[in-house]
């Protein structure tokens, strides 16, 4: 029976912060640092149910750490890890990638330990001496190399770039079957338990956190599966949520399954940006979902650890490029670019931004290049002034689906043209209403024309909705986020129909000219609408290329009692 003890819970602002410990196999630790009320996780995450941050002790004969934590647990980390062993007895720091919601303390168990070995990839150990600014001892290890603590803790390392960082490495403990992942098989999930017990519950969050961080590398992450199908592992020690050890196959099944979806996608897009350079990560990321939404396959490259001929063949391979301005005074990156320029072809769809750097390369003249080159410009170049907010988030998303359904236009086509006669035509025959669909989440707002809507229950009353998984909206409509339905009367519902059936630009104000007031869910309520209901997510169901999205009603008003909801008549039934 494994025993479970919390060691520590304190309450700050502006959330509660609580680190608790579990031994998790022989002479083996996890130290797990609950963040409860964390809303937001970087730019691309906002987190329904705050995160941990998980970190690994193990004492063979020598002493291994495998992580440290965020820099907001400093206090409460450092006294626990005091409390389980001696620091200077600690003869390893494992780094699984430096990102620094893992590296966070580096440098205090360096104070310490300062007789320590750092270990990790060559690029994590040179991305540390940046950010310590100290000497330290250090092992560069690659993948299949081993370690041997004693007592038959021997750890392998296996090499994982780009998941989701290009230093990324994982540790298996041949002893105990535990594979160290960090955030490989992770999610944002904080709770009392330790383990994976309940699938239904960590499902939608884990599917979530593969689409932002996995999914836009998914040729890496198929190579990362391959690297360790033949481990027997007993326990996945994953970085963020719960550890893995119930339902292993079925997870890494998941990713599997995704990966290889993304994978087979005829259309690639190719992302490139320097990490640790201005905001270029974080924009590209976005930028990378928004494309994912489309149905077409991402690859993100960071240029600091990309071999030249890696770059040469992706470029070849893909059909859309984005780049996130690189620094003007790295040779290196300039050498990147130019392999870039050299391998591009007319039939591509090119699109840059701002890094925020401060060296960055000039966008309008490497636009021009591009565009002496024949490629078509996919979304005009993002200009970064400040530091990214929601909205540069939200514009960045955009940007990307734009690029994603220009480069699937004749697959939409061909799909609009591939008729069943009978069955479509049948299907087309289910008339529906017309609504506008309005939400609003931080300072981030959309709204979408939707048709696919019916009452779905009566205690509690709810609604269901279709949103197609390439609408701006769908960002906004996850569980647990506020909408407002907006009725459209019979009759006067030309207007609005026109003004949200138009294309957008990336970022651009959907109800700029529209008259609205606040709901209070803060929604937008068109103040020519029927009637309307403000609605609360509560689940969502993946149908193909629609999300089903049932929703709680909690209240409404009607305008005109004697008016009629506006009616929508198709003739086909495999598009809108």
């Amino acid at each position: 029976m494994v025993a479970l003890t919390q060691l520590t819970q304190v309450i700050s602002n502006p959330g509660r912060l609580t680190i608790e410990t579990v031994e998790i196999a022989p002479q083996t630790t996890a130290i797990r640092c609950l963040d409860w009320d964390r809303e937001r996780f970087d730019i691309e995450f906002g987190l329904r149910n705050g995160t941990t941050y998980n970190s690994f002790l193990i004492q063979g004969e020598k002493i291994a750490l495998v992580d440290t934590s965020h820099r907001k647990f400093e206090q409460l980390y450092l006294e626990v890890v005091a409390g389980l062993i001696d620091p200077t007895k600690i003869d390893y720091l494992i780094i699984s990638h430096t990102e620094p919601d893992h590296s966070g303390l580096v440098k205090d168990i360096l104070q310490l330990a300062p007789s320590i070995t750092v270990v990790g990839a060559k690029v994590a150990i040179q991305f540390l001496e940046n950010m310590v600014h100290q000497p330290f001892k250090s092992m560069q290890v690659k993948s299949g190399e081993r370690l041997d603590l004693g007592n038959g803790h021997e750890l392998e390392f296996i090499s994982a770039p780009n998941l989701h960082w290009p230093d990324t490495i994982l540790t298996y403990d041949h002893k105990t079957s535990t594979l160290y992942t960090c955030d490989v098989f992770g999610m944002h999930y904080c709770d009392d338990h330790t383990y994976d017990e309940n699938v239904s519950l960590l499902e939608e969050d884990f599917k979530y956190y593969y689409d932002c961080l996995m999914g836009p590398n998914a040729r890496s992450v198929l190579a990362a599966l391959k690297r360790i199908e033949k481990l027997e592992i007993a326990t996945v020690a994953t970085g963020h949520g719960p550890l893995l050890q119930h339902y292993i196959s079925e997870w890494l099944g998941r990713y599997q399954n995704w990966s290889l979806e993304q994978a087979k996608t005829e259309t690639l897009v190719a992302l490139f940006y320097v990490e640790d350079y201005g905001y270029s990560e974080h924009l590209v990321r976005s930028i990378a979902h928004g494309c994912a939404k489309t149905g077409v396959a991402v690859e993100l490259v960071d240029l600091n650890s990309a071999e030249p001929q890696e770059v040469r063949e992706l470029v070849a391979q893909a059909s859309g490029l984005v780049i996130a301005m690189l620094p003007q005074s790295s040779v290196m990156i300039q050498a990147a670019l130019s392999t870039i320029l050299a391998a591009v072809h007319k039939k591509q769809a090119i699109g840059l931004l701002e890094s925020g750097g401060g060296d960055d390369e000039p966008v309008y003249p490497l636009r021009n290049k591009f565009q002496e080159l024949g490629l078509t410009e996919a979304f005009p170049p993002i200009l970064v002034k400040e530091i990214p907010t929601q909205a540069t988030e939200q514009l960045c998303d955009e940007a990307g689906t734009d690029m994603g359904q220009w480069l699937t236009r004749d697959r939409s086509i061909k799909q609009i043209k591939s008729i069943n006669t009978e069955l479509e035509k049948a299907l087309g025959r289910i008339s529906t209403g017309l609504y506008i669909i309005t939400a609003k989440k931080g300072e981030v707002q959309s709204a979408m024309l939707a048709s696919w809507v019916t009452q779905a229950s009566l205690e509690p009353l709810g609604v269901a909705i279709a949103v197609s998984k390439d609408r701006a909206i769908e960002s906004l409509m996850h569980v647990g986020d506020r909408f407002v339905l907006n009725v459209l009367e019979e009759g006067k519902y030309q207007g609005l129909m026109k003004h949200f059936l138009k294309r957008f630009a990336p970022g651009a104000d959907r109800f700029a000219g529209v008259k609205t007031y606040p709901a209070k869910n803060e929604s937008p309520v068109l103040a020519e609408a029927l009637a309307y209901m403000e609605c609360e997510i509560t689940s969502r169901m993946d149908c193909g290329d629609h999300w089903v999205i049932y929703s709680i009603v909690q209240t409404g008003r009607v305008a005109k009692l004697d008016a009629l909801t506006a009616a929508h008549h198709r003739k086909i039934g495999n598009h809108y």
